[in-house]
């Protein structure tokens, strides 16, 4: 039975030996192809120029724009409506019924056209009881001179009495007075019916009415509000802020929004000394120097307000401006080799989208005006005007 025993325990000795042989040869068989393949790894890598070598020598594409200075000019642009520079509020000269009206609000009219009128008896009548007070002083400054003329012939004689001389050519004097004042009331009369009529004073257009036949008004009530046409104006609101821009405009323009696209000429005609209480604006008219072809009253316009200035700026794209700090500078690119260099600038103003450089770079300079924070001093770039395409040439990888 021990035979057996002996025989068995051999066997699996036998068994371990040949599975720890076959473990080292996989062992050594992987070592060695792990290290054949870090050597071709490490000859290819060696092989291979490096990347970045050739990133920083070649100069990258960057957007750029000539600096252009020229004479500041600034506008400003403003809402108005169309207004006529004179618009008088009309009445009768004299009190009456009304028994006629003429015209409608809208209706354009000439000048002496009939607008309304009065009923003119009375006026009549009065001017009847004038004429006739005329005829009588007439006669009565007729008898007072001939009186006094037959008692001067008496001069010389014992009847002549300086006295009564002197009351005679008194009274002859008091009758020339009535008649004069006689004459005036009958002119006055006469004036006054001929107030019966309401009439335009200028050619213009009827904007208003108050007054219906059969009204009875007073004298210089106001019945009829007539615009003239012959000069018309525009009427803006400017808020304080803009006061001073508005007064030291050197062109203005203006567009009617029913007529896009022409623009015509005008001049500040007058601009208002206080604000008004209830908006705080100030009222300033334009007049027009050009008329467009049609124009009505009320018409909605915009002007455009220009000033311009002996100061000379270049305008700069904000991409443009690196911040330095508290200092604003631009990338000025060398024209001969390409490279970069941060140079400061003085700003005047701001706009939307640009800003007005007054000092710090020259007439024609390239300056940088996109992708500024990614560029360093010295960097060689590749000039690119505005509008053309930045992405690098990616052939041969």
């Amino acid at each position: 039975m021990a035979a057996p025993s002996v025989s068995r325990g051999g066997a699996l000795m036998r068994i371990r030996r040949t599975l720890l042989l076959v473990g080292v040869a996989a062992v050594a068989i992987a070592g060695g192809t792990a290290g054949a393949v870090m050597w071709r790894s490490t000859t290819a890598a060696a092989s291979k120029p490096p990347a970045t070598a050739d990133a920083a020598a070649s100069p990258r594409p960057a957007r750029v724009q000539a600096v252009a200075f020229r004479t500041e000019t600034r506008r400003m642009t403003l809402a108005g409506v169309v207004t006529p520079r004179i618009e008088t509020n009309l009445g009768f000269r004299v009190a009456g019924k009304i028994v006629a009206r003429e015209v409608d609000v809208g209706a354009r009219v000439s000048t002496g056209q009939v607008l309304a009128r009065l009923d003119p008896n009375d006026l009549g009548l009065a001017r009847d009881n004038a004429a006739a007070a005329l005829v009588a002083a007439e006669a009565e400054d007729a008898r007072a001179r001939a009186d006094l003329e037959r008692y001067a012939g008496l001069r010389g004689s014992a009847a002549f009495v300086a006295q009564t001389y002197d009351q005679r050519l008194s009274t002859a004097n008091a009758a020339k007075a009535r008649l004069d004042q006689a004459r005036a009331q009958l002119a006055t009369a006469e004036n006054n019916l001929g107030y019966a009529a309401l009439v335009a004073d200028a050619a213009g257009v009827v904007t208003g009415l108050s007054m219906e036949v059969g009204q009875v008004v007073s004298a210089g009530q106001q019945v009829a509000r007539l615009a003239r046409t012959e000069e018309l104006e525009i009427l803006v609101n400017i808020p304080e802020q803009r006061l001073g821009f508005v007064s030291e405009a050197t062109d203005v323009a203006f567009e009617l929004w029913a007529q896009p696209g022409a623009s015509f000429k005008a001049r500040l005609r007058e601009l208002a000394p206080a604000a008004d209480p209830a908006t705080r604006t100030y009222a300033a008219r334009f007049a027009l120097l050009e008329r467009p072809p049609v124009t009505a009253l009320g018409m909605t316009a915009t002007l455009a307000l220009e000033r311009r200035s002996d100061e000379r700026v270049a305008e700069l794209p904000i991409t443009a401006i690196f911040q330095q700090g508290a200092a604003p500078a631009v990338w000025v690119v060398d024209p001969a080799t390409g490279a970069v260099a941060l140079r400061p600038v003085t700003i005047l103003r701001w706009r939307d989208d640009t800003a007005l450089i007054a000092a710090g770079v020259s007439d024609g300079e390239l300056v940088v005006t996109a992708g500024v924070h990614k560029l360093d001093a010295g960097q060689r770039v590749t000039p690119r005007p505005a509008g053309t395409s930045l992405a690098r040439n990616q052939a041969g990888g």
